[in-house]
């Protein structure tokens, strides 16, 4: 009786944990492709009218790059290689059959452009400038200056394109301009030595029991081949190929071409969400506040959060309507919204395994994932700022008060993020390290 209880315990727990994570899932599965989530803009909810006399004068941004081709030839060619194996041997099940010859045609189409924006990708940025223009018409109103820069890397800098030949299209008064270069990746991609040293600790301490924890292939296994055997002997890392295979399949709503091509019912329920929960703790290690990165990680955006305040101030001393658009990647937006503490994503743990329970990267980085800080201002009043998330109202932590719903005050929020990046944890690299 008391092991039957027991029982029955555990599978309450099980139940429960990630209950929020399993609504949303239950409400739009394809979020289970977290970093490869094509950005979510339907129904994108009201904004808060400013404080009575406020109008928006300048917008401080920064933005992923859009839907993309997956980047390496083996995201692609292992799923297919796979399946391939198990049918020349006659174990391939009739899904299995089926998901080969669309992963083929994935493959295929995938031919010379590997990590390049895609046609669902530049369709994102030009909606989302289209949308900062009508949210925001008095920041991009008669000769407005929009400096646009950008990453190195051509599916950024093509975002960044989309977004302001959009803007143009609707005033042709403003003057923008446009660059990517090597001079300004120390705060657009900054390549943090110390972030890395600290993550590959982290990696080899916790990765085999992440995996342990969330990735069961059997169902997968079983769903795909008709021989559980054979695939257990033949397949030589299932939880890779079941990692693997999610990533293929979530990406391929970056497509027109296979946008409406459904294979997520290769995963159960279960599996959509231990896959995600597996990922997430993942990129927990790589961008969070954690004491298993002596909470140092995040600081490696530091350098923005400094370009952003500096260029900010620029704006408000000029006094005229402006913006500063900056195109880049979700390995640079995640940090920096755990930096700034955004919707509570400064949440700090030890405890990997309940991590899912607060912290929730889909929530932040999906293709085209953005971050604007939008200035408002009024004759003889204090400036104010509010913050947007992927175009959603976000809170900063509770250490700085808003005056009215999502507005704060610019010199609390300056103080607050001068203090923050004041208290960076101070790391020293062993000399190994250091010489890399």
């Amino acid at each position: 009786m008391r092991k039957s209880l027991f029982f029955i315990f555990a599978l309450a727990l099980a139940v429960m944990a990630n209950a929020g994570v399993r609504e949303d899932f239950k409400a739009n599965y394809k979020q289970a492709a977290n970093n490869y989530y094509a950005y979510p803009d339907q129904n994108l909810p009201a904004l808060t009218a400013a404080p009575d006399g406020y109008t928006p004068f300048y917008i401080d941004h920064y933005g992923r790059h859009g839907s993309r081709w997956l980047i390496s030839p083996s995201q692609y060619h292992l799923a297919v290689e796979t399946l391939e194996k198990a049918e020349a041997a006659g174990k391939l099940s009739a899904r299995g059959k089926d998901a080969l010859q669309i992963f083929k045609e994935v493959e295929a189409a995938s031919y010379k452009r590997l990590g390049e924006l895609s046609d669902i990708g530049a369709e994102q940025h030009q909606r989302i400038a289209a949308r900062m223009y009508k949210n925001f018409p008095e920041v991009f109103a008669g000769d407005a200056a929009i400096d646009a820069r950008s990453t190195i890397v051509i599916r950024c800098i093509l975002s960044m394109q989309n977004a302001v030949t959009t803007l143009k299209g609707i005033n042709p008064q403003l003057r923008i301009t446009t660059d990517a270069s090597e001079h300004d990746m120390y705060y657009m991609n900054y390549d943090d030595p110390v972030a890395k040293f600290l993550r590959k600790d982290a990696f080899k301490d916790d990765s085999k029991a992440l995996k342990d924890k969330y990735l069961n292939p059997k169902r997968l296994l079983k769903t795909l081949f008709t021989d559980y055997k054979w695939a257990q002997k033949n397949i030589p890392d299932a939880q890779d190929l079941m990692t693997n295979l999610l990533d293929l399949v979530g990406n391929m709503q970056s497509h027109h071409q296979f946008e409406n091509v459904d294979l997520y019912n290769l995963f159960s329920e279960e599996d959509r969400v231990n896959v995600w929960a597996y990922n997430n703790a993942r990129w927990y290690l790589w961008a969070g506040h954690s004491p298993l990165t002596k909470n140092r990680v995040p600081y490696m955006e530091a350098n923005l959060l400094h370009n952003f305040i500096a260029s900010a101030d620029k704006a408000i001393l000029a006094g005229k309507n402006c913006a500063t658009l900056r195109f880049g990647h979700e390995s640079v937006v995640l940090p920096f919204v755990c930096l700034m503490g955004l919707n509570g994503m400064d949440y700090s743990t030890t405890d990997l395994f309940t991590l899912a329970d607060h912290w929730q990267s889909y929530k932040v980085f999906p293709m085209a994932a953005n971050v604007q800080w939008v200035f408002y201002r009024k004759a003889g009043e204090p400036i104010l700022i509010k913050f947007l998330l992927n175009e959603h109202e976000a809170s900063l932590p509770e250490a700085v008060k808003p005056v009215s719903g999502p507005y704060y005050k610019w010199d609390d929020v300056k103080a607050y993020f001068e203090q923050k990046l004041a208290d960076e944890p101070q790391i020293e690299l062993p000399e190994t390290e250091e010489k890399k």
